[in-house]
């Protein structure tokens, strides 16, 4: 059986405005990890990721990129290990 493993993320850079958060819902639910994604007023994204160590660090890869109109500067860990994800959710700006 697969290690758990869950992170809580920022990423910084052109992410909001341009289908940042809908892409990590997408990917994430396609890869199957649970968790969350929201807009921060600091024009930042932050996201609960939980899922199979492997699928949890090549969905963080992938957000060094994210949808084409992005422009990631900094994806950083502010966490792991905390909370349990029953599907994946989009919450409101905070």
């Amino acid at each position: 059986m697969d290690s758990v493993r869950t992170v809580h993320v920022r990423v910084e850079g052109r992410v909001q405005g341009v289908g940042y958060r809908a892409w990590v819902e997408g990917t994430a639910r396609t890869m199957g990890l649970t968790g969350w994604v929201r807009n921060r007023r600091d024009r930042s994204v932050e996201i609960a990721l939980q899922g199979p160590v492997e699928r949890v660090d090549e969905m963080l890869k992938k957000c060094e990129h994210g949808p084409p109109n992005a422009h990631v500067t900094k994806v950083e860990i502010l966490g792991e290990g905390v909370g349990a994800y029953d599907g994946f959710d989009v919450l409101p700006t905070t």
